[in-house]
């Protein structure tokens, strides 16, 4: 009998972590795009979308970061019992959970805003920024590779590959604009704006297919 129940046991399923990385990044787009209505004072070219956590309705902010974290985590997960197991897929998956990790800490160390004094919770963030910049980069890199290598995700790699050279665009944009009197707050929100299509649509594949 005991054999049988734990037969009977339930199992976590790649769609189900998919379903709750998809519910944690649309939550994420919709406080973003409400954070644009609530915050006019914030230039959208001149103020990186972390001067958000800053202020009045910071706790958004705080909670973006927050549901980020839980959407790597869970797609992470999914993706790992979906069976990606090469060496460049679990590369990929293990720089996922990095970069939640690193989104934790940019959730309890605020960024400062342009004019204020320099602090070490802003200097905490900024490092956290480029370890998580670098770390979404890089998975989504290795993860298309990987997308290659297993014939349930090998039709979705052109998608994929599509979807991460608008990434490699956004990075170097990104780096390149982070300089004075330049729009790299468009640039931040250009890169954020493809790694959410990348995350989704990734997201989206494994629940149908997982």
């Amino acid at each position: 009998m005991a054999t049988e129940n734990a037969g009977n046991a339930p199992r976590s399923k790649p769609g189900a972590f998919a379903t709750v990385a998809m519910a944690c990044f649309v939550y994420s787009a919709m406080a973003l795009l409400t954070l644009h209505f609530l915050r006019p004072d914030y230039a959208p070219a001149t103020n990186f979308i972390s001067n958000y956590a800053v202020g009045r309705y910071g706790w958004v902010m705080t909670t973006w970061f927050l549901a980020m974290s839980c959407g790597l985590l869970m797609l992470a997960a999914g993706l790992y019992t979906h069976g990606l197991r090469s060496v460049v897929a679990r590369l990929g998956i293990f720089l996922l959970v990095v970069a939640a990790i690193g989104l934790v800490v940019s959730a309890i160390f605020p960024t400062d805003i342009p004019g204020a004094p320099s602090t070490s919770s802003g200097a905490i963030h900024d490092k956290s920024f480029l370890v998580n910049v670098g770390s979404i980069f890089i998975a989504t890199v290795l993860l298309s590779t990987g997308f290659g290598l297993h014939p349930a995700w090998r039709p979705y790699r052109r998608t994929a590959w599509l979807l991460t050279s608008l990434i490699l665009i956004g990075f170097v944009v990104q780096f390149l604009t982070l300089h004075k009197g330049m729009p790299y707050g468009l640039a931040n929100r250009f890169f954020v704006a493809v790694l959410f299509a990348w995350l989704f649509a990734v997201s989206f594949r494994l629940r149908t297919t997982g």
